[in-house]
């Protein structure tokens, strides 16, 4: 064996992780199963493992997965069959589960993401992908009920994509066997977003409007198939790393153990993902104002961490400490236009129109957009005076929401211009998560978020991920930037995070979302 081969096994060795899986399937005389899955006990390996993984921002839909376990049944709410899916919690940042594919089962752990459609695990005929060598690998050769359909499949996600192409096959999950399900046998995973992943593939539970090649996804036929009577799946996650438990994903019902309370529930506004309208967010109670009217939001068990517009998180950024950049162009805006701004707010301009009327974008009746200047010299001019021109307008847009909130606030205006100039100095970092003091987390304001009519609060307890203990400790906001532009956007991801926080319905059914508060 050659020296390069040694090195790189030594590589993919020390990536490997032990499952210490206690996978007994018990029947009780309820008719439910009970797959009980323990937490994988964290060692400095798994640690730098998930450092490699950049926690979201990733938007892998986020690594953020889920496991399988099952419940008492006079703890349940349902109206006939229930499958309960116990999850496992890698540091607060992927929640993975077991599934298994083909007859017999060959197992898998996957991510249950509400976040995308599509079931994918590792194909046997990926060849040269390191990821797919420490992954289980689906090998359609040993299964009895396997069937090729053989059409090309790929996904891009936000921090890695996937090729390969569909096949069909049984899949269980829990105890249902989902029959002649269309799923991505994966033949190529590059980079090294899955190759340290503690998941094999995903398995999505988004709606199939999103699907990849049109796949009806796994939860379509659970309920086209009978498997389940209530069109209903719930997630809760144990967001304790100490707890063996993960946490659960119950389908056909809701474990009343798992929250307290009733749900607040709204309705589906979009097919895709589980998207919603949310109200405004609040720091320290107080509202920013940027959703003041009205926000796009999606319940995405498929991220980790929870994702807004630039504008906000900047915001959010500056009150609880968190690192950041300097941006050159908000700076030059708040410099030269900062006092213009001021003036026309106080004079009761309207806010769509401010940086139409000074130049810095163009207003299209319902926003501020990009002038798209265009230059006389050259052709490469026209590209970076296009860039400059939408730095300038975003830069100008966000500073009237800043100001526009610190005067709603009675602040004055010195006081505002220096709040203007600090954020500049903290806009969120899009190539890294945002670094945080350990020491003043207890200091730290509650972040809130209005959902059908109700306050939705955040403790930095509950926002910061924390890693390691004492001296040695890491701390990472939650809340990072994702900039989704209309009409998609601008939209509200929230994750895991969030999530962790309550307990979360989706009802396929009467197509709505609701959170109560996990318990």
């Amino acid at each position: 064996m050659g020296t390069e081969t040694k090195v790189l096994l030594l590589f993919l060795w020390t990536l490997l992780f032990a499952l210490v899986a206690a996978a007994a399937g018990s029947e009780s005389d309820d008719g439910i199963i009970r797959i009980v899955l323990k937490k994988m006990k964290m060692d400095e390996n798994n640690r730098i493992a998930a450092q490699l993984e950049s926690i979201k921002g990733d938007s892998l839909n986020g690594f953020v997965k889920k496991c399988h376990r099952f419940r008492n049944s006079n703890s349940l709410e349902d109206n006939g069959d229930i499958d309960i899916v116990g999850l496992k919690n890698y540091m607060d940042v992927q929640y993975y589960g077991e599934i298994g594919i083909g007859t017999p089962p060959q197992k898998f752990t996957v991510i249950f993401d509400t976040g995308s459609s599509n079931l994918w695990v590792p194909s046997s005929q990926c060849y040269f992908s390191p990821a797919c060598f420490i992954h289980s690998k689906y090998k359609s050769s040993q299964s009895s009920t396997y069937k090729k359909n053989g059409e090309s499949a790929a996904i891009q996600y936000g921090s890695g994509s996937i090729s390969g192409f569909f096949s069909y096959d049984s899949v269980k999950v829990g105890d249902l066997v989902v029959k002649d399900q269309e799923f991505i046998e994966a033949t190529s995973e590059p980079g090294m977003t899955f190759l340290a992943a503690k998941f094999d593939g995903i398995l999505g539970l988004g709606f199939q409007e999103i699907s990849v090649g049109n796949a009806v996804p796994v939860w379509y036929n659970m309920v086209k198939q009978g498997l389940i009577m209530d069109p209903v799946f719930s997630f809760w996650l144990n967001r304790n790393q100490k707890e063996a438990e993960g946490g659960e994903i119950v389908f056909g019902g809701l474990d009343l153990k798992h929250f307290k309370g009733q749900h607040t529930y709204v309705p589906v506004t979009r097919k895709g993902y589980w998207q919603f309208d949310m109200g405004d967010v609040l720091i320290n109670g107080k509202p920013t104002g940027y959703c003041a009217a009205g926000c796009k939001a999606i319940a995405d068990s498929g991220t980790s961490l929870l994702t807004g517009p630039t504008t906000v998180i900047a915001m959010i950024n500056q009150a609880i400490g968190a690192s950041g950049v300097v941006n050159k162009e908000c700076k030059a805006v708040v410099e030269q236009y900062g006092p213009t701004i001021l003036d026309l707010l106080i004079n009761e301009a309207n806010p769509k129109n401010i940086c139409s009327l000074m130049g810095l974008c163009t207003f299209d009746g319902c926003r501020g957009v990009s002038m798209g200047i265009e230059s006389v010299v050259d052709k490469s001019n026209v590209k970076f005076s296009a860039i400059i021109s939408d730095a300038m307008c975003t830069a100008c847009e966000m500073a009237v929401v800043w100001a526009e909130n610190q005067l709603q606030q009675n602040q004055t205006q010195e006081r505002i211009m220096n709040y203007l100039d600090e954020l500049c100095d903290r806009m969120p970092n899009p190539l890294e998560q945002s670094s945080v003091d350990c020491g003043r987390i207890s200091s730290m304001p509650p972040i809130s978020f209005t959902i059908g009519g109700r306050i939705f609060k955040l403790t930095p307890q509950e926002y910061i991920l924390k890693v390691g203990e004492g001296s040695e400790a890491e701390c990472i906001s939650g809340f990072t930037a994702v900039d989704i532009p209309p009409p998609s956007g601008p939209l509200w991801i929230l994750g895991d995070i969030f999530m962790g926080r309550y307990h979360t319905v989706f009802d396929f059914g009467k197509l709505r979302v609701g959170f109560a508060d996990a318990a």
